[in-house]
């Protein structure tokens, strides 16, 4: 086999979803201030269209906002005065670091558990990189 050869065969053997060219775009997060607290009424949305649990998201955006805060029916309650940029911005923080794939930047990921180790694991690339499994 020459070069070219094992260049098709390899190219070949890739998932369909390493050509996809398709624009995945981070959810905006919705929400206003209620008295002291504020609600995202659509955090179940962002958690779904990231694929991953919203507890998994909640967990990061509380620590990262250094607030309180709870999943509720209707939405994220955060006990203290956020301004929906902060929010974005974790949301955006979150999406670079569990999501979005380190080597071709696609958001075709699934964080798996190796032991004590968790890996963000890429289905369109086949790259693995270590994340944080506890936030």
């Amino acid at each position: 086999m020459d070069y070219l050869e094992l260049l098709k065969s390899a190219r070949e053997s890739l998932p369909k979803a390493a050509f996809e060219k398709q624009r995945f775009e981070i959810p905006i997060a919705r929400g206003h201030i209620q008295g002291n607290m504020t609600v995202i009424s659509n955090f179940r949305q962002i958690a779904d269209s990231l694929g991953r649990p919203p507890e998994h998201l909640l967990k990061f955006i509380l620590k990262e906002l250094a607030a309180p805060g709870d999943l509720k029916p209707k939405g994220l309650l955060i006990g203290t005065k956020v301004p929906a940029s902060k929010v974005n911005e974790k949301v955006r923080q979150y999406a670079q670091e569990y999501v979005l794939c380190h080597d071709c930047g696609k958001p075709d990921t699934k964080i798996e558990k190796d032991g004590q180790l968790a890996f963000l694991k890429c289905s369109a690339c086949g790259a693995r990189h270590p994340v944080k499994s506890k936030i």
